[in-house]
């Protein structure tokens, strides 16, 4: 067994929250393990006047952290799954996702108690396409607004008056301490989270075996069915920054139960489906309801984006 391990993380307060999370959680299973935090900057975290979409998407939170393990400077690197490209780019695997946690948006406002109660035409901020979309689709007279930064970074900037409103993860509110700042949640079926939100995911090389054994007791089966499903959805439609898509899986008595969203961030526009299927059939069952979501016209929304 490895006498070392060297996790990449990103340098934010949430990212290292969950960082720490995760060597815990490997602290607690092996006790003589020594554990150390490779803390780098990624180009998501820079780039901050230009919406994710307009810099690169996603992969730009992991690249730097991939580079890292490639130079053999850290053995494994940990994320928010919601932000990981649903397809990795080289040698790498997701070895582990952790139990999942709040997996739903948060409605955060100093005067306002939900998105009904917001005045006519006020400013909402937000970083997401998926988010956009939603608002627009509940409320088409919002002006909904680009919002970037870390989670202090949007606070502060709704406390400064820019907004009436923000929409955060209420996960990461509520690992830093924040739950207090959720004015109200945002839950299906009327508003559905990204997928996989809300789940951490442990990142290694493909065939490092013996950090692969590591991560095997941080795994949790239950969160893997659910969000492997809602990332077959979003990966069958070519899910990324660019659209809004939106994907929830729940398990109950031996079953998956997927919802599915595909919208248009300007107008609000929306398409909605939901599927059954067995444990053990996420991928096919992401896929039969990225299917459904194209014959009633899914295209045409993802083509406005």
């Amino acid at each position: 067994m490895t006498q070392t391990l060297r996790i990449a993380t990103r340098k934010s307060a949430l990212a290292l929250w969950q960082t720490e999370h995760v060597a815990a959680r490997l602290r607690a299973l092996y006790p003589t393990i020594d554990i150390s935090l490779v803390p780098l900057s990624t180009r998501g975290d820079e780039v901050l006047d230009r919406s994710l979409a307009a810099v690169g998407g996603k992969g730009l939170f992991l690249k730097e952290l991939e580079e890292a393990m490639l130079r053999d400077e850290a053995d494994l690197a940990v994320h928010s799954l919601k932000d990981v490209p649903m397809e990795l780019d080289g040698p790498f695997e997701l070895a582990a996702i952790l139990s999942r946690a709040n997996p739903y948006d948060a409605f955060v406002s100093n005067h306002f108690d939900d998105i009904k109660a917001l005045p006519n035409g006020a400013r909402v901020g937000t970083s997401s396409m998926r988010r956009r979309a939603q608002l627009k689709a509940l409320r088409p007279d919002l002006d909904v607004v680009d919002l970037r930064g870390n989670v202090n970074t949007r606070l502060t900037k709704l406390d400064d008056g820019q907004y009436a409103a923000i929409v955060l993860a209420c996960a990461g509110l509520e690992r830093l301490g924040m739950s207090s700042r959720i004015r109200a949640q945002l839950t299906p079926p009327h508003w559905l989270p990204a997928a996989s939100q809300g789940a951490i995911a442990i990142e290694c090389r493909s065939g490092n075996t013996a950090v692969i054994e590591l991560l095997r007791g941080l795994d949790d089966a239950d969160t893997r069915a659910c969000v492997e499903a809602e990332r077959a959805l979003s990966r069958a439609l070519g899910g990324s920054c660019h659209v809004a898509i939106a994907a929830f899986c729940t398990q109950a008595e031996g079953a998956l139960h997927l919802r599915g969203w595909v919208g248009d961030a300007e107008g609000g526009a929306g398409l909605r489906v939901e599927v059954n299927g067995a444990i053990g059939s996420s991928d096919a069952l992401g896929q039969a309801a990225a299917e459904q979501l194209r014959s009633l016209g899914a295209e045409r929304l993802l083509a406005i984006a």
